[in-house]
């Protein structure tokens, strides 16, 4: 079966890049890439229901008109410097907000994965830009979310550093992609544990025998780190190895509670210099 990839879009170069990044991710494989745009209408507020722009305004068919257009553009520049028989693209422009385009569109095509960029942290703009890629990666919990920095380029992910306190179990349904994206490019997984206590107690032990039954067959390490803050922790072990990707379950109870919250986000979000992958708790 194709892999379905959602690529939002603002037509940025930020966004730009990160469909670049898809597509060469994923270039021997068959996929159905799904190009989103989500568009707003000025004088509209999506918050305000009792004042929603209806088709045949004037105001909304410019702001249809503008988004179309900008997928067709897209559309043209994919075909000319991406040229892939077993890549499909298929254009999506929806009035409504980022979070909840994404949400629906990964409910109407059974979405595997989302690739979208996430700007570094330079001034107003780039704040609601990462803002939304932060939002996406907390509340969009149907699919992992694999974010792209603007300056990265690809080159095929060979060292993946999967940060975790081993405070929760893992499934094998939930580390999917992670283990996909290893296997595909043959990359080295590097379990990393920010330790706070000497020892791990009797569940942080069980779970980490688990989660070596499930690395069986992958190549990987196990490392700690101490003294360190968990952000700081695993940049530092991020930029001393020349890592690829960072890969992490987003728990909903744990250590990782606020591995989204702003100061962290900055941090790595809005300052990572590689590809972040957050996945989320199997329901």
């Amino acid at each position: 079966m194709d892999k379905r990839v959602l690529l939002p879009t603002d037509f940025s170069k930020n966004a730009l890049n990160a469909i670049r990044y898809a597509l060469d991710l994923y270039k021997d494989q068959s996929c159905e890439f799904y190009l989103l745009n989500a568009f707003q209408v000025d004088g509209f507020s999506l918050d305000n229901h009792m004042m929603v722009p209806e088709p045949g305004e004037m105001a909304f068919e410019a702001a249809k008109k503008e988004s179309e257009e900008g997928l067709a553009k897209l559309m043209d520049i994919i075909e000319l410097h991406h040229d892939n028989a077993k890549h499909t693209m298929h254009p999506i422009s929806t009035y409504n907000s980022l979070l909840y385009a994404i949400k629906d569109t990964i409910a109407k095509y059974d979405v595997d994965i989302v690739v979208m960029g996430t700007k570094g942290y330079t001034g107003a703009e780039s704040v609601i830009f990462g803002t939304n890629t932060v939002n996406v990666m907390e509340q969009v919990t149907e699919s992992p979310i694999l974010a792209i920095p603007e300056n990265v380029r690809f080159s095929a992910p060979k060292e993946i550093v999967f940060p975790t306190d081993y405070k929760s179990n893992f499934k094998r349904k939930e580390l999917k992609y992670l283990l996909e994206i290893a296997k595909y490019h043959n990359a080295f997984i590097r379990v990393l544990h920010i330790v706070k206590e000497p020892d791990l107690n009797k569940t942080q032990q069980s779970n980490k025998e688990l989660l070596e039954s499930i690395l069986n067959g992958y190549d990987h390490s196990y490392h700690n780190l101490s003294d360190l803050k968990v952000p700081s922790g695993i940049s530092a072990f991020v930029e001393s190895r020349g890592s690829d990707m960072i890969a992490f379950i987003n728990k909903k109870h744990g250590l990782f509670d606020h591995i989204w919250s702003k100061p962290l986000a900055k941090e790595i979000g809005y300052h990572s210099k590689i590809p972040v992958l957050t996945m989320h708790e199997a329901k």
